[in-house]
């Protein structure tokens, strides 16, 4: 069985990362949380490695997170890494979408959380050690059941998680009780991690903002309050005249009934002067049935968005008429409309409804001067100077904005955010002057 080289290892981490390694041997509960590539998740799964050594034949390991592709994602693959833990890595095994993983000689459980019931595929175990990652996305009940399981003596629970609402649960019942709990706690910041390169450290400064800075750069547990595109600047993000558009990237749907039916369209401009490409919400299309005094049928919504699609004058070329995206991209819960969309010939792709994540998304876009808003999107531009958290959710620990008046920041927030995978690799920040 591959044997961890601490000399080595003391070469890659931090002071730290050392010393949360070191005083993680003592606790019942160890808890790394703070900035993203802070550092954390290296010295916990050092720690974890060492536990794993050194447990006892009786009791099982387990590894729980959101789901298994992100355990898989966040600790599976940085531990066959062997850049990282040199040999060790060859000593973990792991078949893709498998439950469990072979880990210096021993099986351990891989088990997705991803809602409150999961917690029942903890009963009846007896835990030795558990690791548990991204905690802050596990429910609690899920977290409870896991140190109800933890009975033998010597058993810990590791964790890491970036910072949340300082009312959430981890803080509230956990962290803020640490000496009455026989709980460690290290904070990291990303200035913490010597080894990144300073122009990455720099970059994602840039990629965070507001609240995602304050949590995921400064490592602070904050209120979610106030406007949620708080870098939103019209004079900056507004324009009156398209660029030539290389890509036309999709068109995302907010399906709605009595609400709203809005559809923005995403092209992505030719490179610029200045060494940019950037995104674009090019056109906007909207139904009010309340302002129109009635609804349309799903046929109907679908055979006026393909009209105007096919009426649309493509940017730069006047007399050329029609735009027809790459990806047509619907509000998951719309199900009858995804339906009448495949009968007349569109290939609908559900949207990725993560809303947080989206939310960063078009937020990192927004602060690099990556996305444009033409002036025709009426609804987006509507919608986004009052569109703010929800108080009464972040007070509970929940964050979430306040769902009044969102049908086109919803529809571009679709497009935006599920073609990240088709875009990413090409848009680009202007030159340094």
């Amino acid at each position: 069985m591959a044997a961890i080289d601490l000399a080595r290892v003391t070469q890659l981490v931090s002071p730290k990362q050392i010393r949360s390694i070191v005083e993680s041997a003592s606790a019942r509960l160890c808890v790394w949380t703070g900035a993203v590539r802070s550092g954390k998740t290296i010295g916990s799964l050092l720690a974890f490695l060492i536990r794993v050594a050194a447990a006892p034949r009786s009791g099982l390991i387990v590894i729980a997170g959101k789901t298994l592709q992100t355990i898989e994602r966040n600790i599976i693959d940085p531990l066959q890494d062997s850049a990282i833990f040199g040999p060790v890595a060859g000593a973990v095994h792991h078949t893709r979408g498998s439950n469990t993983a072979v880990i210096l000689g021993r099986t351990v459980h891989l088990l997705g959380a991803n809602d409150k019931g999961a917690e029942g595929k903890f009963r009846g175990a007896t835990v030795y050690l558990a690791y548990v990652d991204e905690a802050t996305l596990i429910p609690e009940a899920v977290w409870n059941q896991i140190l109800a399981r933890l009975s033998p003596p010597g058993a810990q629970l590791l964790a890491t998680t970036n910072p949340d609402g300082p009312a959430h649960w981890l803080r509230k019942n956990f962290l803020l009780r640490a000496a009455e709990l026989r709980l460690a706690t290290w904070t990291f910041t990303l200035d913490d991690n010597p080894h990144l390169d300073p122009a990455y450290v720099e970059s994602l400064k840039r990629e965070y903002v507001g609240l995602w800075y304050r949590r995921f750069i400064e490592g602070q547990w904050c209120l979610a309050e106030g406007a949620v595109y708080e870098m939103w600047d019209p004079a900056r993000h507004v324009i009156d005249v398209l660029p030539p558009i290389e890509r036309w990237v999709g068109m995302g749907v907010d399906y709605g009934t009595t609400n709203p039916f809005a559809a923005l369209l995403l092209g992505m401009g030719a490179p610029e002067f200045d060494g940019a490409r950037r995104l674009y919400l090019t056109h906007e299309w909207r139904w009010d049935s309340k302002e129109r005094r009635r609804a349309l049928t799903d046929h109907e919504y679908s055979e006026r968005l393909r009209g105007w699609l096919d009426d649309l004058p493509r940017p730069h070329a006047p007399n050329v008429h029609g735009i027809h995206p790459e990806w047509t991209v619907v509000d998951p819960s719309a199900a009858s409309f995804i339906q009448q969309l495949y009968r007349d010939g569109l290939t609908p792709t559900l949207a990725d409804n993560s809303v947080l994540d989206g939310i960063r998304t078009v937020s990192s876009l927004l602060a690099r001067d990556l996305l444009k808003v033409h002036k025709s999107c009426g609804g987006w531009l509507d919608e986004i100077g009052g569109y703010s958290w929800d108080p009464d959710k972040a007070e509970r620990g929940e964050d979430a904005p306040i769902k009044v008046a969102d049908h086109s920041l919803d529809a571009g927030r679709y497009v935006v955010h599920t073609t990240e995978a088709l875009w990413r690799p090409h848009v680009q920040e202007a030159r340094a002057a």
